[in-house]
């Protein structure tokens, strides 16, 4: 019997080992009886009998039973290495929600974490069929089973019992096994990319002697750079480049090779991927086009590229792509018409063209980096991996991070969270989808534009969010040379008004702000610059300024307690040459604990380590925006999901064999959320008697799930008598909805959406009939934190109406964080809501309600990535 269940549990999943290496994992199916009966029969008498509690005969009567898992009842997952099944684990339903699991590993792959990864993903798939609990029976001798079982995080109970060990242990996700899960996923990915960054050999394949081609320039590129390792060049004939013997395969190679760059026509890449996989080569970096840009064909093409890596345990970074560069150890696989220079920043970027540019702009910036690494199609290796990579590299003080698409956004921001906690992590986001401008049927939904997920994420996880190449490059030189800002009040140094007040509009509309100047900095001021100079901030001394003169009036700026920041500008005037002016800034700020960040609008280079050189006042503004940022971010509560009293069981109930717009009350109260009261009347006695049951002034709206009350007239208000209640039924036609019209509190909007890339987002800002037309609207990804909640409740104008805008009465902040947790939570536990919409809120003094919901069911359309980490 095939898989029933609606979810990924007959996919296949890759997962990563401790030591680096990759399985996939999937269910097993009648064509592989004779691979499982090898399996069985290849193991040894101890490991048969541990799995089988004593020797069984191998024969496809054993093996059949697991094929073709039903998940309900039965599961199981086989793990692949070599194209050979190297591990089994399944499970069997023996009481209404508990199931008895067992595993059996290859003898030779024992001690790799294969056990404990098939026991994670046979749990998830258990969880969907509704079994919480699972049972094991191993011997009490087998303490390594035991270990296994303990070692995955899950919380176990055992009970002795004869010879045997009886263990239970909940499978729901716990903070503990998540913590585990991500401990292992760090410990592999780091482990599976050293290869990549520490190889001691490398091969080039389609290094030709022919000058100006792609293998050919980086095999060159290699040897110029002084690589501190070992390269060998392969072509067809294996003839020698550059003086370097050359191999006509990689199994040619009398020496070990830890990474292959292959740059041949797409058409020959699988081949000369084979042949390195089998000569044991477990890192390869595919620099060829032809793949998943190109279309069908070439899609087909990256497909069965990774399976091929995947067959061997391997890693793959492309194809695509221009190339890894580490410069400290004078290691340079990419094409590159310049190599590196070194220094501390870690720079990934998706598109190869573009991470041309960035590093020629970087060079005016002087800038350095730790490692380069160009994903390309990132079939395999992502953004994701590389920040596992360079959280614990002790050569990367920032990350720079180019992308155009995500492939696993959730364990993004894990991981980016993680990593934003000791390094910067700065990125550019190119390719927005077009996806929120859909026509949208909710005002959640309308809101949610192409971007408004990306900004959740990056908000969430601690991201800096550069909007422009200039704007990636200029807060990479002030992240890498300056302190950070403890404040968002800037000081501005200039010869020149006009500059300094370009500068001081700017800082303004990045959101930080020019304070007044201590006297006693006036005093100082005073002493240093020319009598006719402005000593207000910005500080113009004047196009008569000299170097001397910023040098010294640079010291009482930075002494200044009013000041965080300080933006030295400067035009080149007759009477002070660049050189002089940027020696004398370097010369001041050296040591300084508030950021230095200078603007030189001329022709003439400035380049001096220690100090961040930028072109225009603006991007000085801008870069320090984001610098201030990050302080806010690192000192904010990262806050907790807390748990909630929801029925999820009553909330699927509710939405059971729905689709569309539905009738929201009963999906809504089994989260708690809280809604005004109403009564649904058949005809107009009925809404009357409502009416007069709920009192007067009523409101009375059409009960048409999903309608749009304001914009089809579908709503009547103020309602003061019975004879107004029957004229509105009659208006609008029955059936119909009837409320208390309130009119004390603040309107506002909550809502879902579901993003079928990003999952769901919560939603809240200013609501009524002018939401969004106002705008304004706030998201997150859920579920929330209660720190995420409350940001949402008091930043942004929706912030000032729970405040009390303009003597209104202050609202009730912690009941309508308690409002967004809970839809968070729903939005998380039933991913088949796609848009949901209170709206208005009305946030009162004491509690909220809400007015109006509206709620529209889908086939969940998340998606489930084939990498497990």
């Amino acid at each position: 019997m095939g898989s029933s269940l609606p979810t990924a549990a007959a996919e296949a999943v890759d997962v990563i080992l401790r030591d680096g290496g990759t399985l996939r994992l999937r269910p097993p199916s009648p064509d592989d009886d004779d691979a499982l009966v090898a399996f069985f029969s290849a193991l040894s008498l101890e490991s048969l009998e541990l799995r089988f509690h004593g020797l069984r005969r191998v024969d496809r009567a054993l093996v059949e039973p697991f094929h073709d898992p039903d998940w309900r009842e039965t599961g199981a997952l086989v793990a692949l290495l070599d194209e050979r099944i190297v591990a089994l684990a399944s499970y069997a339903r023996i009481e209404h929600d508990a199931a008895e699991v067992a595993f059996a590993v290859a003898d030779e792959e024992q001690g790799r974490g294969i056990g404990t990864r098939l026991l994670e993903q046979l749990a998830a798939r258990a969880r969907d069929a509704g079994i919480f609990e699972f049972v094991a029976i191993v011997g009490a001798a087998n303490a390594r089973a035991v270990r296994v079982f303990a070692d995955t995080g899950f919380e176990l109970r055992r009970e002795l019992a004869g010879g045997e060990v009886e263990l239970r242990f909940p499978i729901a996700p716990t903070g503990v096994l998540e913590l585990r899960m991500e401990s292992r996923d760090h410990v592999g990915v780091v482990a599976s990319l050293r290869p990549f960054f520490e190889p001691r050999s490398v091969a080039v394949v389609g290094a030709s002697s022919r000058r100006g081609s792609i293998g050919g320039e980086l095999f060159r590129n290699m040897l110029e750079a002084d690589f501190d390792g070992v390269v060998y060049p392969v072509n067809r004939d294996g003839r020698p480049v550059a003086g370097v013997r050359g191999y006509a395969s990689v199994a040619e190679i009398p020496d070990d090779v830890d990474l292959v760059v292959i740059c041949l026509p797409a058409g020959s890449v699988l081949a000369a991927a084979d042949d390195a996989l089998r000569r044991g080569v477990r890192a390869l970096c595919v620099i060829s086009a032809g793949f998943a840009e190109t279309g069908r064909e070439g899609r087909e093409r990256q497909e069965r590229l990774l399976a091929l890596v995947r067959a061997h345990g391997a890693r793959l970074v492309g194809p695509n792509c221009l190339g890894i560069a580490v410069p400290a150890r004078g290691f340079n696989a990419t094409f590159a018409a310049q190599s590196l220079p070194s220094g501390r920043i870690g720079f990934s970027s998706q598109s190869g063209a573009l991470g041309l540019a960035l590093l020629e702009k970087a060079a005016s910036r002087a800038l350095g980096f730790s490692s380069f690494v160009s994903i390309g199609n990132k079939a395999d290796v992502s953004s994701n991996d590389l920040l596992e990579w360079w959280e614990g590299d002790d050569a990367t003080d920032l990350v720079l991070l180019y992308l155009e698409s995500f492939g696993n956004p959730r364990k993004f921001a894990t991981v980016a969270r993680r990593v934003a906690q000791t390094k910067p992590v700065l990125a550019l986001k190119a390719g927005a989808t077009s996806a929120g401008s859909r026509a949208a049927g909710s005002h959640t939904a309308a809101l949610a534009g192409s971007d408004t997920a990306v900004d959740a994420l990056f908000r969430q996880a601690g991201v800096l969010r550069a909007h422009s190449l200039e704007e990636l490059v200029d807060t990479a030189a002030v992240l890498s040379t300056q302190p950070l800002p403890q404040g968002r009040r800037v000081g501005v140094l200039t010869n020149a008004g006009g500059l300094g007040i370009l500068c001081a509009d700017a800082c303004e509309a990045a959101g930080l702000e020019l304070p007044a100047l201590a006297d006693e900095t006036r005093a100082a001021l005073a002493a240093v610059a020319p009598a006719e100079a402005s000593l207000a901030n910005p500080v113009d001394l004047l196009g008569s300024a000299t170097a001397d003169v910023y040098e010294a009036a640079i010291g009482p700026m930075l002494a200044d307690a009013n000041i965080d920041a300080l933006v030295v500008l400067f035009v080149p005037p007759i009477v002070a040459t660049t050189g002089d002016v940027a020696a004398a800034v370097a010369r001041a700020a050296r040591d300084a604990k508030k950021p230095v960040v200078a603007a030189f609008v001329s022709a003439e280079p400035v380049r001096l380590p220690g100090l961040a050189v930028l072109p225009y006042p603006e991007s000085a503004a801008r870069a320090l925006a984001l610098a201030w940022q990050r302080t806010q971010w690192l000192r904010r509560d990262a806050g907790e999901v807390p748990e909630l009293d929801a029925d999820a069981d009553a909330a699927r109930a509710a939405i059971a064999g729905a689709e569309g717009w539905i009738d929201p009350r009963a999906l809504l109260a089994a989260y708690g959320i809280p809604l005004v009261q109403e009564r649904t009347a058949a005809n107009a006695d009925e809404a009357v008697s409502a009416a007069r049951e709920l009192g007067f002034p009523a409101v009375v709206k059409t009960a048409a799930p999903g309608a749009h009350k304001s914009e089809s007239g579908g709503v009547a208000l103020d309602l003061r008598d019975e004879a107004a209640v029957r004229a509105a039924v009659e208006r609008i036609g029955a059936p119909v909805l009837v409320q208390p019209h309130l009119t004390v509190g603040t309107e506002l909007l909550a809502g879902i959406v579901q993003d079928p890339t990003f999952g769901p987002l919560v939603a809240f800002g200013p609501g009524g009939v002018y939401a969004e037309l106002i705008g304004e609207a706030a998201f997150r990804l859920a579920p929330l934190t209660d720190a995420d909640a409350r940001e949402l409740v008091e930043s942004g104008k929706a912030g000032r109406l729970v405040r009390g805008f303009r003597g209104t009465t202050a609202a009730d902040a912690d009941a309508l964080v308690d409002l967004l947790l809970r839809l968070g939570r729903l939005a998380h536990d039933i991913p088949e809501i796609a848009e949901l919409d209170l709206n208005p809120v009305l946030a009162l003094p004491h509690g909220c309600l809400a007015l109006d919901a509206r709620v529209r069911v889908a086939e969940s359309a998340q998606t489930h990535a084939l990498k497990s980490w």
